[in-house]
């Protein structure tokens, strides 16, 4: 037994080439998983939480191997799985398996269900029927159906109970870790509930590890032991999932809780994001990804805003940026009427902003969106986008994000400890 964790992931990548021609000359390359790195311990949960299109299911293939990574390294017990072959690889694909989040994606229509959840017993070299048959009717009732449901077809059951039945295909193998893809995304939250309840029982009956991947961060909050918040392809912030989201130090892990509803009217979040509109994997933005979108964007080093005004302006900038305007905007035929659509206050506090904006709002009323936007962009630099930010530790918890450099503008959003 090594003291390395379970699964280690180190730097992982995943591009996938944009052509164009007869010749398939690669013009580009779609960013999906770009630079990620954590680790799962053995009887751990680990959530992998973030927005639709962050690359979260792409890692997840990339780690199980149904994707060939561009780059980095996946590894289990210490061994790179790219190393991997015959007895070695085939013990891999048998100790980490796959929930997906349609469960009918798991099932053959014409098969009755037993047969389907024994199927990777006969793969894996399992000859003796019988013994397929009562590790089968066993897993069916540990999952919380019967043995007499092992002869019905697929169609017969509710989405719950095909995701049990998923489940106890991934478990009869007997794996290690299981990677549990959006497995309740589909579902009511009443049976939501259930499968996450089944899911943590699994968990302490087989001492099975799982790498949960979610865009409800309220369901890794109930479920995960920790937590690791992706966007973009990157992750932004990671740490124990009680810290991580008590006290959330990136500004992304703070729009995602923002989703959540909440009872007391006094919880209130950071602040809306700047923009709606996700930039482009083919394109990221550089420096901090997130920036176009992030409330909290630091100002350049000679601007001092009211921070609502600083917002307002900053949201000017980033739509403008991304092509995306409101549809107030078309009607709009004066500077005055511009500054009014994106809420920007008529007269900014500092000069050279000032005009600044309001070359910007002229040219909008005037159709020209690109002056608009370089002239905001040459105004309004910051360091969000000139740099990359590197990771700090925060309160026991890696976060990627310039308020936490000690050489950077801007307040942080938490302080050394994790609290606000």
């Amino acid at each position: 037994m090594t003291d390395a964790p379970l699964l280690e992931v180190e730097s992982l990548e995943k591009h996938y080439p944009i052509t164009e021609g007869l010749l398939r000359r690669e013009v580009g390359r779609v960013r999906a998983v770009d630079g990620v790195n954590f680790t799962v311990g053995r009887g751990e949960t680990v959530g992998l939480v973030g927005e639709s299109g962050s690359g979260k299911t792409t890692t997840a293939h990339a780690i199980l191997g149904l994707e060939t990574p561009t780059g980095g390294e996946v590894r289990f017990e210490g061994a790179p799985v790219s190393d991997l072959s015959g007895a070695d690889e085939s013990a891999f694909r048998r100790r980490v398996q796959l929930v997906v989040q349609d469960p009918n994606e798991a099932f053959n229509p014409r098969l009755p269900v037993g047969e389907a959840v024994a199927e990777p017993l006969a793969l894996h070299g399992m000859a003796d029927a019988e013994r397929r048959q009562a590790i089968v009717t066993d897993l069916l009732e540990h999952v919380g159906l019967s043995a007499a449901d092992a002869d019905r077809y697929p169609h017969e059951f509710s989405g719950g109970e095909k995701q049990r039945l998923a489940i106890a295909r991934a478990l009869v193998v007997d794996p290690d870790l299981v990677v549990a893809d959006e497995p309740t995304s589909a579902l009511d939250t009443r049976v939501e509930s259930e499968i996450l309840g089944l899911l943590a029982d699994i968990r302490r009956q087989f001492d099975v590890a799982v790498l949960f991947i979610s865009h409800d961060i309220d369901v890794v909050r109930r479920f995960c032991d920790r937590v690791a918040v992706m966007y973009l392809g990157e992750i932004v912030e990671r740490g124990p999932t009680d810290r991580v989201l008590t006290a959330p130090a990136h500004p992304y892990t703070r729009l995602l809780l923002d989703t959540v509803p909440s009872l007391d009217p006094t919880d209130r979040g950071l602040a809306e994001p700047l923009t709606d509109t996700v930039p482009d994997p083919a394109d990221p933005p550089a420096g901090c990804r997130f920036h176009p979108r992030c409330p909290a964007v630091i100002q350049p080093d000679s601007v001092s805003l009211p921070e609502a005004t600083w917002r307002a302006v900053a949201a000017f900038r980033f739509t403008l940026q991304a092509g995306t305007l409101p549809p107030a905007a078309a009607d709009a035929t004066d500077a005055g009427a511009v500054r009014d659509v994106f809420d920007v206050p008529n007269e900014v506090p500092d000069e050279t902003v000032e005009r600044a904006v309001a070359d910007a709002a002229a040219s909008v009323a005037d159709g020209n969106l690109t002056r608009a936007s370089e002239r905001l962009a040459d105004a309004l630099p910051t360091i969000c986008e000139r740099e990359t930010p590197e990771t700090t530790d925060v309160g026991g918890c890696s976060v990627q994000c310039h308020r936490y450099n000690p050489e950077r503008a801007g307040e942080p959003l938490v302080d050394s400890d994790g609290l606000d």
